[in-house]
């Protein structure tokens, strides 16, 4: 139980601050006043400035709210589609439609994530919605994938035959059965989505794709500032160190919920015996 519940602390901990900083950052970020010198270290600026001369600890505050955003809306999205494509696959019992459900996703799954973004983004200028959107699409396959391979399983129990026997409705056995059965392995990938999701936004921040090339944004600032790294670190380091926290910390809190006090007492009987 301390070891769980140090983990939930240390997760929370990770998380925290860069939850606290998108949220409530443009809310403490005040007015924008004069630019100074380039990647200089004092004149009132808590961490310096930046390449453009601008206060660093107010782009910070401004900055997370659109990677963590994104982000959030991107898993979000990529279940809202993976769910009922992976239920409808593993629950149908015609070859054809679950052949016809899966196999395009294997061709998807062929093409890497940050290429299909750049492909799509060299034909269209997609926002920040559009950003989501497109990392939605490249999260789907593998989430449908999860959820098929989990969901295949449950299908084939008892369960499930007599729920069909006694009249239910698919929805009911879906989502109220083999859904639930299955809500650890999702909550399991969901942390794993969310880190691919945070790393792929911030990738094509990075590059360009979905915000302005002087946007105050935690992976822009990390491009933008890096020539001035041995300069002026913190306009680097303290973006970078959020986006890391934020993946570490989601992965952390995941893990910790995954594991219950009941399977830490049967690894502990278990390692007993032996």
């Amino acid at each position: 139980m301390k070891r769980r519940a140090s983990r939930y602390a240390l997760a929370v901990g990770l998380i925290a601050v860069p939850l606290l900083l998108a949220a409530l950052g443009p809310l403490l970020a005040g007015p924008a006043g004069p630019r100074s010198v380039s990647f200089d270290s004092g004149a009132g600026h808590w961490l310096g400035t930046d390449f453009s001369g601008r206060d660093v600890r107010r782009q910070v505050l401004l900055g997370g709210r659109s990677v963590v955003l994104v982000a959030l809306a991107a898993t979000g999205l990529a279940y809202l589609v993976a769910v009922p494509l992976g239920l409808t696959a593993a629950l149908t019992r015609r070859t054809w439609l679950e052949e016809a459900l899966m196999r395009p996703l294997d061709v998807l799954i062929a093409v890497p994530s940050l290429l299909l973004v750049l492909l799509v983004a060299s034909t269209l200028t997609p926002g920040q919605a559009g950003l989501a959107v497109l990392v939605a699409l490249a999260a789907v396959p593998d989430a449908a994938r999860v959820v098929h391979a989990a969901a295949a399983e449950i299908a084939a129990r008892p369960a499930v035959e007599a729920l069909r026997m006694q009249g239910e409705s698919w929805w009911r056995t879906a989502f109220g059965y083999v859904a639930r059965s299955m809500r650890r392995t999702l909550a399991a990938d969901a942390g794993i989505r969310l880190t691919g999701a945070l790393y792929l936004v911030a990738t094509a921040a990075f590059l360009g794709i979905g915000v302005e090339p002087d946007a105050a944004d935690w992976a822009v600032m990390v491009d933008r500032n890096r020539t001035g790294l041995f300069l002026q670190p913190w306009a680097v380091v303290v973006p970078a160190l959020l986006i890391a926290a934020l993946s570490m910390g989601t992965n952390l809190l995941f893990d910790a919920a995954l594991h219950t006090p009941a399977e830490a007492a049967e690894k502990g009987s278990q390692a007993w015996t032996r």
